[in-house]
């Protein structure tokens, strides 16, 4: 699964990496929390195809939930079940999107001996998580506010993170995550980009147990505690 997730990386070098339209501001972001407002990029239909970034809230509020508490059981999202759940079908169809990342938290063990971990590229480069999102209607005190919500999509966990847990988010970059925001992709080509990512692109390395709070948001929080863990392949990489 995904519960934690980081944004570092300079906005002049998402910019450059991913080629959105916009230099928006993007602080760093060392503990991104369910709940919260985060970094999402989005594609505009052809012939421009542009890709833009906004602020969207994470936790997906379908367009026809009654209300908003259905957000906390949708953060993230089944590949494997993507297009036969009624919260996630009309989005994999018409609102994919990728929410931007360079690191992401996960945890093993229980009790007071959990111990949470970072997980990011080996080349340190940044990222995205396939996503689906979608628009839902606030209504209070007699008007009617739009909300943008999304979700994060997981699939089986790699062998590296098979070690952290059963499930990882859907990593994106180059062709794949062309395919995934690509509005006219079709189902073989959106499949396809719901692939994990091999263990061997990947290191992750035990860290603060400060980031069980989701108040707080410091650098010290990416900061190692012990050894890293990486894959077995140091020649693989994320296509």
């Amino acid at each position: 699964m995904c519960g934690r997730y980081t944004l570092t990386t300079p906005a002049e070098v998402l910019h450059d990496v991913f080629g959105f339209v916009e230099r928006p501001n993007l602080p760093a972001r060392y503990n991104i929390a369910p709940s919260q407002e985060a970094p999402v990029m989005r594609q505009r239909r052809q012939p421009k195809g542009e890709r833009t970034v906004q602020s969207l809230r994470w936790g997906l509020i379908p367009s026809w939930a009654k209300d908003a508490r259905i957000a906390s059981s949708l953060i993230n999202a089944r590949a494997e079940t993507l297009s036969s759940r009624p919260a996630f079908a009309k989005a994999l169809r018409q609102r994919r999107c990728a929410a931007l990342a360079d690191g992401f938290y996960d945890w093993s063990g229980e009790g007071a001996a959990r111990q949470p971990y970072l997980v990011t590229r080996r080349d340190g480069a940044p990222f995205a998580f396939a996503g689906l999102w979608d628009r839902w209607i606030e209504r209070r005190d007699g008007a009617a506010t739009p909300v943008d919500t999304f979700t994060i999509v997981t699939t089986a966990a790699n062998e590296l993170l098979r070690q952290l847990h059963p499930r990882m988010p859907v990593i994106l970059t180059g062709a794949a995550l062309d395919a995934w925001l690509d509005p006219e992709s079709n189902p073989v080509r959106i499949a396809a980009a719901l692939r994990g990512a091999p263990s061997a692109a990947l290191r992750y390395v035990p860290v603060s147990k400060r980031v069980n709070s989701a108040r707080v948001d410091e650098p010290e929080l990416a900061a190692p505690v012990g050894p890293e863990t990486v894959g077995m392949d140091a020649g693989a990489s994320i296509q």
